[in-house]
């Protein structure tokens, strides 16, 4: 995406083949499984029409016959490990949620395991993104190189209230920071909104982010992981955002990791936070960083998944997070957005290797806000207004994922299919339990699932997802 494009647009183009890359050669090849015993399949289905909304079906039994194309689940193969599947609770989406009358029931729906979809990945802004009530960084004011006034007093009020909710209701919950802008004072333009960072005061900033991490954990919040910038080559018009070239991000981490070393952290930096059609800018800060950057993270408003599988290949001891992408309101919101996301996100982006799939606000309200500038017609994962509450397909995409997939899973090959096929992603759970996630791109259609030498076929409707599960 370059800066004049709209960093909220919605991204409808993707070319399937790039979407289902396989994603290149496997990080290992484990020893033959034990002795397959499952007889059935645990079916969870969510359909265009919200007829059904992940509903458990009845189980298929292994051995029953099938018709259609096959889809071979073959756990002897093995991929990257996953972290987590979420959203933000930005500034707007934290403040919808915690004034909300229901909002111990939206809490649970979201984050609990048993009771929810079990979310365990938050990215969370530092200072304000485009969905805030207001401007504010940590240090906002006249220069300040000795951050004096450094204070996450704003988060203090319903940010960090929930942060620390989430995590009590799922202690597997991984934390991400992000700012969107440098204090202004820190800014070339003396502004958070447009400009870049100072060169002057590149290590004035990475002390700001230390202390934005210190001062999450003493709020009982560890934050796992960092980047140093949101989408650095975006320069939004009316909302905080900061350009950064790869080289003065380079300088930057190069600065920081050192200083969160000294600080007793072990928050990981990851690098670019910004859309799938530049893997160059990630592959030259993976360069000249080294060991100081764990990964890169990744937005979908430009180019499509495979630009993920570029970096892998380029640097294959590397992570790689799928970190935002907002559903916007269309003539039909829910289809299309159970469709696009299942298809790009949840498979795409996990078949290039990510790590977690990250969607943006958490929830909005019936305005598709609060919002600064920006998209006027975004969705959240909820839709939060006063008591009234809507769970949005944006939900079921990340429920069919993270409610399947604990910490720890690693992603095992299954058999991809064209567009207008039953595109899936395979997962191995901790416990040896397999997740196929599946999305029908096409018509209503028959498949069969094979695994350790058995099947069982299926009827999947029309623009639908699904996940299967049994024993491994």
């Amino acid at each position: 995406m370059t800066s004049t494009v709209h960093s909220h647009r919605r991204l409808f183009a993707v070319t399937a083949a790039a979407t289902l890359l396989a994603a290149g050669a496997a990080y290992a090849v484990s020893q033959a499984p034990p002795a397959f015993a499952a007889t059935s399949a645990n079916v969870w289905l969510t359909t265009p029409d919200r007829s059904n909304l992940l509903t458990q079906k009845a189980s298929v039994s292994f051995g029953s016959p099938g018709s259609g194309s096959v889809i071979t689940v073959n756990p002897n193969t093995t991929y990257q490990s996953m972290i987590g599947f979420g959203a933000s609770l930005t500034d707007s989406a934290a403040y919808n949620i915690y004034n909300s009358p229901a909002r111990n029931s939206i809490m649970t729906s979201l984050f609990s395991p048993t009771d929810g979809i079990g979310l365990d990945w938050l990215r969370q802004p530092l200072g304000a993104s485009d969905f805030s009530r207001s401007f504010y960084s940590y240090d906002d004011g006249a220069a300040d190189p000795s951050l004096s006034r450094f204070s996450v007093s704003h988060d203090q009020s319903y940010i960090l209230p929930l942060v620390t909710q989430a995590r009590s209701l799922n202690p597997a919950t991984s934390v991400m920071v992000v700012p969107w802008s440098a204090p202004g004072w820190m800014k070339t333009n003396g502004n958070m909104v447009g400009g870049g960072l100072s060169t002057n005061y590149e290590g004035a900033f990475a002390d700001y982010l230390v202390k934005s991490v210190q001062a999450y954990q003493a709020a009982g919040v560890p934050v796992k992981y960092l980047a140093v910038a949101n989408e650095p080559q975006n320069s939004p018009s009316g909302y905080p955002g900061m350009l950064m070239s790869a080289a003065q991000e380079s300088r930057v981490i190069n600065t920081l990791a050192p200083k969160l070393s000294a600080a007793g952290l072990s928050t990981k930096i990851l690098a670019w936070d910004h859309n799938w059609d530049n893997p160059g800018y990630a592959e030259q800060v993976l360069s000249a960083t080294g060991n100081n950057t764990a990964g890169s993270a990744w937005h979908c408003y430009g180019g499509d998944p495979s630009g993920q599988t570029t970096v892998h290949n380029a640097y294959p001891s590397k992570d790689i997070f799928f970190t935002e992408c907002s559903g916007t309101a269309s003539s039909n919101t829910f289809a299309d957005s159970l469709l696009w996301q299942g298809r790009n996100l949840a498979v795409g982006a996990t078949r290039n290797w990510a790590r977690g799939v990250s969607l943006w606000n958490m929830a909005l309200d019936n305005n598709h806000g609060p919002v600064i500038g920006s998209c006027g017609n975004c969705m959240g994962v909820v839709t939060v207004n006063g008591s009234s509450v809507t769970y949005n397909a944006d939900y079921y995409v990340l429920g069919h994922l993270a409610k399947f997939v604990k910490p720890g899973a690693v992603r095992i090959n299954s058999t991809a299919q064209s567009q207008g096929g039953i595109e899936n992603v395979a997962f191995r759970n901790p416990d040896g339990s397999i997740a196929l996630v599946a999305v029908n791109s096409g018509g209503t259609q028959n498949f069969q699932v094979s695994y350790g030498g058995q099947s069982f076929g299926y009827s999947l409707p029309a623009g639908s997802m699904a996940t299967f599960t049994w024993p491994g």
